[in-house]
């Protein structure tokens, strides 16, 4: 590394939290796949901020929309209309199917709001005894780093000396639809799932888990919250992973590539009468649907449908996974994926995985570990078959290398 690189690293070391640990590199520039560093050196994202970017960086049509709105107004609060959340209202209803809309700014925003609204529907709808709500959620799940969400949360990394936490979760196994049926009693509000469980190693349940939840959680008046942040907006290769198993959620939560990118915006989506509990002056947000995050949001949402970036996403995981699986490397445990949200486990014995990002970082592509053995993969919805195959020449090189 160059000594203005060093830099870079060492100021953020002096000056910032220690909550991060990221690979060695200092980007500077972004466009569709491809990020540049400090020094010039081009990479393949193949983590897209977590799906963020599922766009691209800095797609062109979105960077306008955000640049046009910027000039014209960015935040009113909610205290007045603004022209633009009508819109956008409009818009993620149509594209998704949902009756009400929340918006709000971040994603760990969105599963608090969803945490709030369902618990209020369970009193006063439900007819739930006051304080009794309960939700269940899944082990080794991941809905952001806010306190309430932590506190049901079985990472111990996420969870440690945090506490006290909020009472009212119950915690099952994932894709276990016995252990969703023999948590269920009368004050239980909500099932908070994810289709599939990104942080976790992009663990995909058993094919018919959802339709079972789904009868499940219609059968006991209980609401099927989806948290579709990472999953959601084509990651999958629909434009919802529910679509997966043909199922709908009560509640979908959306975030990350709502903006592609650009700007933090997320939404709660009701498909009944969950959100209509929520009266003036009990839950808001100062930029929660600001015109400039509707209008980045518009933007984001008309590009993954104009350019069939869902579709793209589809054929191009189809063509990631099955090149991942022909790889024969003693190294890998599984290949697993949805779409082009992917993940390689290793074996244990093969070492940590962030020495193999760190060595595919050498070779131009950009990755990230998660739970030690595994190497998550999710490039942008733009990604062509010439590119899937470039990346997949060099997954090749240094998961057949020999690092020890």
């Amino acid at each position: 590394m160059s000594s203005s690189v060093i830099d870079f690293i060492a100021t953020e070391a002096r000056f910032g939290a220690h909550n991060y640990e990221p690979i060695g590199v200092v980007l500077s520039r972004g466009e569709g796949v491809w990020v540049w560093d400090t020094e010039g050196n081009r990479y393949l994202d193949c983590l897209s901020a977590y799906s963020a970017v599922s766009q691209g960086h800095c797609h062109p049509k979105i960077l306008a929309a955000m640049v046009e709105q910027a000039h014209r107004l960015t935040l009113t609060s909610r205290a007045f209309h603004n022209d633009q959340l009508a819109l956008f209202y409009e818009e993620i209803a149509a594209l998704t199917g949902s009756h009400k809309v929340l918006p709000m700014n971040s994603g760990a925003e969105a599963v608090e709001s969803a945490i709030k609204s369902v618990r209020k529907w369970g009193y006063e709808v439900k007819g739930v005894p006051d304080g009794q709500a309960e939700i269940i959620v899944c082990a080794n799940n991941f809905h952001g780093r806010t306190l309430g969400v932590v506190g049901f949360s079985t990472d111990p990394e996420t969870r440690g000396h945090f506490g006290p936490f909020a009472p009212g979760f119950k915690v099952i196994p994932f894709g276990d639809a016995a252990a969703l049926a023999g948590a269920i009693t009368p004050n239980t509000v909500a099932f908070l799932v994810e289709p599939i469980q990104g942080e976790a190693g992009v663990v995909i349940p058993p094919a018919g888990y959802f339709t079972e939840v789904r009868e499940l959680c219609t059968a006991n008046n209980v609401m099927l919250v989806l948290d579709e942040i990472q999953t959601g907006l084509g990651r999958t290769g629909k434009l919802l992973a529910e679509q997966h198993e043909g199922i709908e959620a009560d509640v979908t939560l959306l975030g990350k590539a709502l903006s592609g990118g650009f700007y933090p915006v997320s939404a709660v989506l009701s498909n009944n009468d969950v959100l209509g509990t929520l009266r003036p002056g009990q839950h808001g947000s100062t930029f929660g649907g600001n015109p400039l995050a509707c209008a980045v949001a518009r933007a984001a949402m008309r590009v993954l449908v104009e350019e069939g970036m869902i579709e793209n996403a589809a054929r191009q995981g189809a063509r990631f996974l099955e090149g991942l699986k022909d790889i024969r490397a003693n190294t890998i445990r599984e290949v697993r994926g949805r779409g082009l949200m992917l993940a390689v486990e290793l074996h244990p014995e093969a070492g940590r995985a962030r020495r193999y990002c760190e060595a595919l970082q050498a070779k131009g592509i950009l990755a990230k570990d998660t739970h030690k053995h595994t190497i998550r993969i999710a490039p942008p919805l733009v990604i062509t078959s010439d590119q899937v195959d470039w990346a997949l020449e060099r997954f090749a090189a240094i998961l057949t290398q020999d690092f020890s």
